[in-house]
């Protein structure tokens, strides 16, 4: 089969930094099911482990983590799906990744693909709505329901792939005022009509602006990226008693800066409950049926931005460098072989 991976971490404008070649189709065990591969999006840790995280010697790691495709096959011990099912998930980074033209994954990370989609369009989904529903719902406890909240919820990073589907999810199935960080004119537009109720533009003093708009206070706070630099800020700016989340990867951090204000913080992966085989692991495959609900009744819609054309080295090599250039918007997806 057809698969895009690397041998050595190089920069993205390497020759080699990204190589297609032929490898075996693999063969599914257990709860494994082989993921006939449709559409893939990139994030950025895909950029992040191609540069931090060499293969051994002598092998190729194949990344990719988000993916839609159709069930080829299923392990011995698979009972979620079967053979001509429609699936979309984030697969484990602890294994080959999803740029490849099969793909064995573990059917509790594992969704049916939203009815009302293309396989690119649902492609765009799941990393980035596991993350922001783990984050929003689990790990900083906000309430899911459209109850009256007396909060804000500030979103560092808007308009990236988790700031948007967090927009949605926190406008339309919470009662928190959603305020995003964005800092271009076309970035500020798109989390506006994702349904955040004001932008801020993090590249200046978030604080005054957050003041001038006389907003619900900022108790949750979600830090999608360049906490270390926002950090600071970002303390100033909770609320008493409030939450700050965190998923990228700042160096360091002074937790004493949270303390008079007994303000909490936490972390999120996606990637957690696959990695430690955790015993509610199969909250994902739950939690992607219920995204997939979500979209076909029109409630939340796809993040995808730009599609890049075919799966092969060049298009994911073009679709990395957006991404390390920071400049990207939504989702970028490649379709196809």
């Amino acid at each position: 089969m057809k698969a895009i991976g690397y041998r050595k971490s190089h920069p993205i404008d390497a020759a080699d930094a990204l190589i297609d070649f032929e490898t075996t189709k693999p063969e599914p065990q257990g709860r494994d099911i082989r993921v006939a591969i449709k559409a893939v999006s990139v994030n950025p840790v895909d950029t992040k482990v191609r540069k931090r995280a060499a293969p051994p010697e002598g092998e190729t790691k194949i990344l990719g983590y988000d993916a839609a495709g159709i069930v080829d096959a299923v392990g011995p011990d698979a009972t979620l799906f079967k053979p001509g099912d429609e699936v979309f998930y984030a697969g484990s980074i602890l294994r080959q990744g999803t740029n490849s033209e099969f793909h064995l994954v573990d059917e509790r990370i594992v969704g049916h693909k939203p009815n009302n989609l293309s396989f690119a369009q649902a492609a765009a989904l799941p990393l980035t709505s596991i993350t922001a529903w783990e984050l929003l719902f689990d790990r900083l406890g906000v309430p899911l329901g459209k109850s009256v909240d007396p909060r804000s919820l500030l979103i560092v990073g808007g308009a990236g792939g988790v700031g948007s589907i967090m927009i949605q999810l926190a406008r339309r199935l919470t009662g928190l005022t959603v305020i995003a960080t964005a800092s271009r004119p076309e970035t500020t537009k798109w989390c506006l009509d994702l349904g955040a109720h004001a932008v801020v533009d993090h590249t200046r003093p978030m604080k005054e602006q957050i003041e001038k708009l006389k907003l619900p206070p900022v108790a949750v706070i979600a830090s999608l990226t360049g906490s270390e630099q926002h950090y600071p800020a970002l303390a100033d700016i909770l609320a008493p008693q409030g939450k700050l989340g965190l998923i990228d990867d700042p160096a360091t951090l002074n937790v004493s800066l949270l303390k008079a204000k007994a303000c909490s913080l936490h972390w999120e992966s996606m990637f957690t409950r696959s990695s430690f085989q955790t015993a509610d692991m199969i909250a994902q495959h739950h939690l992607l049926n219920d995204v997939a609900d979500l979209i076909d009744k029109g409630v939340l819609r796809t993040t995808l931005d730009q599609t890049f054309g075919t799966i092969n080295n060049a298009n994911l090599k073009r679709a990395h460098a957006l991404i390390e250039s920071g400049k990207s918007r939504g989702k970028i997806v490649l379709e196809g072989w």
